[in-house]
């Protein structure tokens, strides 16, 4: 039997809350029932929001709620070298271009379009241009220093991969409409996903996927709230010649008001709860884990 190997993988872009501490539990334990390894890695691609004084207060929250992991932590803004050779290699095979639009242009698109797939992981789904961008034209762009996505081509994934439904993962958990068992990706909730840009170089989406791998993960523990995430995510690996983990994903924790809770939720926040004199063991037991 291969060995059970997990992860909890924060963004240093705020306080780490109740549903984090949730998702960190449930990774640990999973991990300590099976005797198995539990991983802490620093996801910090975005640059400009990620702060030292939050990664720092990571550390700080998770060893207070009891948690143990491995060294050294793996920090992805550490690896972008290794994220570009791959979208390198994407580019060679013809599978990543250069999308030039702005957001708001794309909405624009979108809200033109008599049919649009409607929403996916990353928000509205681009689809695909309607006619490819002359050489002449991207260089001209380029030579001008203007912004690009690299979009993963559907098109051309599907021309060297063949139907795409047959890629399959399997769920030990659910997905938001109660999804389990070996569940076949939903390409048509895809699109021209963006999988880096000239900024920043890489995007979630391929540096999760790499990151796993590399780790050796051999179950991804987390919200349902990226439960069509994995599809983008078994293409990669399949694109990228990369082993596929077994899925766990769960429900989200909710505020009063029925909303999953997000970093803005200052009152909810592990530091908050430190600071009002709960004790990590009084957490631990309201969030169902009794240690």
């Amino acid at each position: 039997m291969s060995e059970f190997v997990t992860r909890f993988a924060p963004s240093p872009t705020g306080y780490l809350h109740k549903g984090h501490a949730f998702s960190a539990l449930s990774a640990f334990d999973a991990a300590r029932a099976a005797d198995g390894r539990f991983l802490l890695r620093i996801e910090d691609i975005d640059t400009t929001r990620c702060k030292p004084e939050f990664e720092q207060a990571i550390h700080g929250d998770l060893a207070w709620l009891g948690l143990k992991w491995e060294a050294p932590v793996r920090r992805q803004s550490e690896h972008f070298p290794e994220y570009h050779a791959a979208i390198d290699q994407l580019a060679a095979r013809g599978l990543v271009y250069r999308c030039f639009k702005t957001r708001k242009e794309i909405l624009e698109d979108i809200a033109r379009a008599p049919h649009h797939p409607g929403e996916g992981p990353d928000g509205a789904i681009y689809p695909r241009p309607a006619e490819p961008m002359s050489a002449d034209e991207e260089t001209e762009r380029l030579d001008a220093g203007e912004a690009f996505a690299w979009r993963l081509s559907l098109r051309a994934v599907e021309a060297e991969l063949g139907d795409l439904s047959r890629l399959t993962f399997i769920e030990e958990g659910h997905g938001p409409n109660g999804e389990t068992g070996e569940i076949a990706i939903r390409a048509d909730l895809i699109g021209d996903v963006i999988i880096g840009r000239k900024d920043v170089g890489t995007s979630y989406h391929l540096a999760v996927t790499m990151d796993d791998a590399l780790q050796g993960i051999s179950h991804v523990i987390r919200g349902e709230d990226l439960f069509f995430a994995t599809s983008v995510h078994r293409i990669l690996q399949s694109l990228l010649g990369l082993p596929v983990p077994v899925y766990r994903h769960h429900a989200l924790l909710t505020g009063p008001d029925g909303k999953r809770l997000a970093k803005r939720d200052r009152s909810l926040t592990l530091k908050s709860i430190r600071d009002s004199g709960i004790s990590a063991r009084e957490l631990r037991l309201q969030l169902g884990f009794n240690w």
